[in-house]
């Protein structure tokens, strides 16, 4: 029944005023609360930085972390103004500092085209931070003013006559807003290096008082240098990088790629400096082209022969490395994330200057572009060998729900998001696994062994592995054209394994496969990592599990060391009978997981590479330089 005397009048409207929507509503402006969130207060103030630089005022960036996790972004622009703005009856430094969607970035007088993703620049900073300070370099004047919290506490006050020209900004976020204020070295480094990359000539310096850390960023060949430097640890199949720049009606458009012998490929979008990771109508612009350019090239040139297998897109872009930036005055962005691009002009103006350069590149090097076709055509092959047995593989039912692998034991909910499935490895913990679980929601699929490196296989030697059949048949979403995540049976995808060396292999052998060739799950928050425990510590009725070394001296140290107390080391989940793995790793109430994301595409992938690649250098050089974070070392 409607409620008829509940009295709804003015008086019930809130009014926001200034920075307060910000304060009461954090994460609708910059996302998160949590560490994304915290970091994207940087983002903002560099972006203004950077914008500074496309203007073509400002070539060097400084960033500071001081002990106290304060923040200070230098830069040598032309500075805030302090003139009065006509409409607030502020100086515009206030403005800038004080108001949403207040600055140079919406007049294309100012600004021809800007970064930052969310808009809403150091105003959002500063309605976030403990304090903020800006200090202007104006005119031959320094000027400096106040904020806490987003309330203007000083006025704009004269320091001294200077000769330099910028504006520095200081600020300390707010520690009653964020989860946490303490702020990712390696986290900024990788976004620092990244603008540096995809704006030429600029440089940007990164340093932590904290640490001592210091790292300078300045790269005079833009993207060329960036793929360069992605293709670092790979086996590369041409030496030469294909670059081009392009603009037409205030588009400008930059390319570079260069293939490997890899099996995947990798092509990273930018508009505008923001990563477009949901891609948009530049990228379908520049699959377009270079689609169409290879195949040309190919039937022109006879490369490929009449009963040949039809070359498609996904073939051609196999062991691609890519960036593709553009820098548009109005993106107009979409999808869940605002990362996908939407302009529809965009798409032919990328298609033609990446059609140019790359037919440019073939008629001025026939030899690389032939490695090209080959290997595209090694790769429709495979493809073909690939869709074939997944043809038989439906004939025979595997891939259907109704023929489950024989060694999975699922569970009898059929709602998936009520679902978990826990891959472990073998028959000794499948067991444990199988007897001590709950079997209404969670599912058990062992693994003989280790499965299939595909880091170093193509889709049809992938498809002969009975062990990752097994799991794409389990998951049912398919793999490769075919993969539908909406066809999950499991929410969440559990890898539990022992706690060893052979464990951490198999793990990464896991996470390898996923990030290849399913990486939706882990984009999902589908892929989880179990942590079983290291020890069991037991001393009378006293018994406790504990799942690291620190863990476990301070445990000793509480009940004592000089008392007699019984240590058991855990290697694997077999030597648990299925109680105790039901207790320690499988119980949702006492266990603990982690989730698998993806924090940064770029190093995501290079890892991969230098782990599971066939290089052997790059892999010594990562072991050498990360041996002594080693812990419970087997020996």
């Amino acid at each position: 029944m409607l409620k008829k005397n509940n009295h709804y009048g003015a008086e019930q409207i809130q009014v926001l005023e200034g920075l307060e929507p910000v304060r009461k509503r954090p994460g609708m402006y910059i996302g998160s609360t949590g560490e994304r969130g915290l970091h994207q207060l940087v983002y903002e103030v560099v972006d203004n930085s950077i914008d500074e630089a496309l203007a073509g005022f400002c070539d060097h960036i400084e960033v500071t972390i001081n002990e106290d996790n304060s923040i200070v972004v230098v830069d040598n622009g032309r500075g805030i103004p302090i003139e009065r703005n006509e409409k607030t009856g502020k100086s515009t430094l206030e403005t800038v500092l004080t108001v949403l969607h207040a600055g140079g970035k919406f007049n294309n007088d100012a600004y021809k085209v800007s970064g930052g993703l969310h808009g809403v620049g150091v105003s959002c900073v500063n309605a976030l931070s403990d304090y903020l300070i800006a200090e202007v370099n104006w005119n031959g004047k320094l000027y400096r003013q106040r904020f806490e919290r987003g309330i203007t506490k000083s006025e704009v006050e004269y320091i001294e006559d200077t000769e330099k020209s910028g504006t520095t900004i200081k600020f300390l976020p707010d520690s009653t807003i964020f989860e946490s204020v303490v702020f990712d070295y390696t986290t900024l480094r990788h976004r620092m290096r990244e603008l540096a990359f995809l704006n030429k000539g600029i440089r940007i310096t990164l340093e932590d008082k904290r640490s001592g850390a210091i790292d300078k960023f300045h790269y005079e060949g833009g993207i060329k240098q960036f793929v360069s430097f992605l293709n670092n640890k790979k086996e590369i199949l041409h030496e030469d990088i294909i670059y081009a720049e392009g603009e037409k009606d205030r588009v400008i458009v930059e390319i570079a790629l260069q293939y490997t012998e890899q099996y995947t490929e990798n092509i990273y979008s930018f508009v505008n400096n923001i990563n477009t990771i949901e891609g948009g109508t530049h990228l379908v612009g520049f699959k377009t082209a270079l689609t169409r350019v290879i195949n040309d090239y190919a039937k022109k040139n006879n490369l490929v022969k009449e009963n040949d297998i039809a070359i498609t897109g996904e073939d051609i872009r196999e062991g691609i490395t890519a960036i593709l930036s553009i820098k548009i005055p109005e993106p107009q962005f979409e999808g869940q994330t605002k990362t996908k691009l939407g302009n529809s002009e965009v798409r032919g103006i990328v298609d033609n200057v990446t059609g140019e350069a790359l037919s440019n590149f073939c008629e001025e090097n026939p030899k690389t572009v032939k490695q090209i076709i080959e290997k595209t055509l090694r790769s429709a092959r495979a493809r073909d060998a690939a869709r074939k047995a997944r043809d038989l593989a439906r004939r025979k039912n595997v891939l259907e729900s109704m023929a489950l692998p024989g060694k999975l034991a699922d569970c009898s909910e059929r709602d998936p998001k009520l679902c978990e499935i826990c891959i472990v490895e073998g028959n000794s913990a499948g067991g444990s696994a199988k007897e001590g679980r709950d079997r209404k929601f969670q599912a058990i699929l062992p693994l003989r062994g280790k499965i299939l490196n595909v880091e170093k296989s193509r889709l049809d030697k992938i498809l002969n592995s009975d062990e990752i059949k097994n799991m794409i048949t389990a998951f049912g979403t398919g793999i490769g054209t075919d993969f539908n995540i909406d066809k999950l049976r499991y929410d969440k995808i559990i890898i539990m394994t022992d706690a060893d060396v052979d464990g951490a292999h198999i793990r990464t052998l896991l996470l390898t496969f996923f990030y290849r060739y399913m990486k939706e799950l882990i984009l999902g928050g589908h892929v989880y990592a179990a942590q079983p425990p290291l020890y069991r510590v037991k001393k009378g009725k006293f018994e406790q599990y504990v799942y690291s070394d620190s863990e476990l001296n301070k445990v000793l140290e509480e009940i004592g060391r000089d008392n007699k107390y019984e240590i058991q080391r855990y290697k694997g989940l077999g030597e648990m009978d299925p109680e105790q793995l039901w207790d320690t790793t499988m119980n949702p109430e006492g266990r603990i997981l982690l989730r698998i994301e993806e924090k940064d595409a770029i190093d995501a992938d290079e890892i991969f590479t230098i782990l599971m690649g066939d290089k052997v250098a790059p892999r010594r050089e990562f072991i050498e330089q990360n041996a002594r974070y080693v812990k419970n070392l087997d020996i």
